[in-house]
């Protein structure tokens, strides 16, 4: 006998009439939310309700990104290199100038989303500020903290780092509420960079004067980043990367040559006096006589006439074979780092201008960020200190590091 359709259905109070495995019943129960008691179980209200430790986690990484933290790692470089150009060795005053230079980088960070605010809510809807994860409010008492502190930490190096200081905080903050969208903004931005290599030679009680050409050069790297950032959120025309690439040549090239303010009789990291060029005579331009002018056994008398401060370098006429290879050392790590300089700035700067892309204009503009630091050792190498510039570009690999996980733009 043949069963009809009829009789092939089951219905589900037939279905339910019988035993249910228990492996059954529990996939029903996962399956269906509506068949499972109405009232949450605990598990249920913790699942629902975030932990304070995941809000807390969130608040920090807003004030990360707001902050930008990965970019901080810029900022050490340009009292390091000050120092190094103004002709002294970093001191405990370099330190307090470094702590200045950190605390008003970040009071230009946060003024600088405070005072975009509105742009940002159209153009990167995205950032603390707009998306409230910040409020407007805390941003600018950060801003204001910030500045505070660090021109009590520049007074601790003295009253000239304290001028520096300040003539660098009223920079960044007429750049961020005043000059950001005018023609002199870029340049606003170049004078604070450059005040800040000066605020290292400055804290270091060097000479300000032989600084200048290396805030110069940190400066004019500065205005060609700045000028290519204008257009980031829109992209727009490839000039400004070509000009950003032109600019990058020129400072490689310059940096390779030797800086005409250093004097190349002063050694750096604890070799004072050493001569860093070789085959030069350690007689010339000295008070000693050469040739048949000398007294005989006179230069041979030791301690007569070597006195610190003339023109004696410990070193340079005993050892002129360890003098040349410093020398070509030196020569050879400052080629290096040019190139490394040149390397990081120009290829994102190509892509730019092959493509003006938003997203393209960026990375360029994160790519010059990150120049600075490779710049920053060139800089410290070409005054002479090549521990100091290997210390500097110790700091890149970290930069790079953290900037993948957020953005220095």
């Amino acid at each position: 006998m043949h069963a009809g359709p009829s009789e092939l259905r089951t219905s589900p109070a037939e279905v339910h009439a019988g035993p249910v495995p228990p492996e059954a019943d529990l996939a029903e129960q996962q399956a269906s939310p509506g068949a499972r008691s109405a009232s949450p179980t605990p598990q249920d209200a913790a699942r629902a309700t975030p932990p304070r430790s995941a809000k807390q986690g969130a608040n920090v990484h807003a004030w990360v990104e707001l902050l930008r933290l990965p970019a901080l790692f810029t900022v050490p470089g340009d009292a390091l290199a000050g120092a190094a150009a103004a002709g002294a060795r970093p001191n405990p005053r370099t330190l307090a100038a470094i702590a200045s230079s950190l605390c008003l980088y970040e009071a230009g960070m946060a003024l600088n989303d405070w005072a975009d605010r509105a742009e940002d809510a159209v153009d990167r809807p995205h950032r603390p500020l707009p998306s409230g994860r910040i409020s407007p409010t805390a941003a600018l008492a950060a801003a204001g903290g910030l500045t505070a502190a660090g021109l009590a930490l520049a007074s601790t190096a003295g009253r000239r780092p304290l001028a520096v200081a300040g003539a660098l905080a009223a920079t960044v903050w007429s750049y961020d509420l005043v000059l950001k969208h005018t023609p002199a903004g870029p340049v606003a931005m170049a004078a604070a960079r450059s005040l800040d290599l000066l605020l290292g030679g400055v804290a270091a009680n060097g000479d300000i004067r032989r600084a200048l050409p290396s805030a110069l050069a940190l400066g004019t790297h500065t205005l060609a980043v700045t000028t290519v950032s204008r257009h980031e959120t829109q992209g727009g025309s490839p000039w400004a990367p070509l000009s950003g690439l032109a600019t990058t040549a020129a400072l490689a090239w310059s940096i390779t040559r030797d800086d005409p303010t250093r004097d190349r009789k002063s050694g750096r990291d604890g070799q004072p006096g050493w001569d860093w060029h070789a085959g030069q005579d350690p007689y010339a331009g000295g008070d000693r006589k050469r040739g048949a002018d000398r007294q005989p056994g006179r230069d041979r008398k030791p301690g007569r006439d070597r006195r610190p401060g003339r023109d004696w370098q410990p070193g340079g006429d005993r050892q002129p074979g360890r003098a040349a290879a410093s020398a070509a050392n030196l020569v050879s790590l400052r080629g290096a780092l040019a190139a490394v300089y040149a390397a990081t700035a120009a290829r994102p700067l190509f892509h730019a201008a092959l493509n003006p892309s938003p997203q393209l204009t960026q990375r360029a503009v994160g790519g010059g960020i990150r120049a600075m630091i490779p710049l920053q050792a060139a800089l410290a190498a070409r005054s002479g200190a090549p521990v100091t510039a290997l210390l500097t570009a110790a700091l890149a690999p970290a930069a790079r590091r953290f900037g993948r996980k957020v953005s220095m733009t």
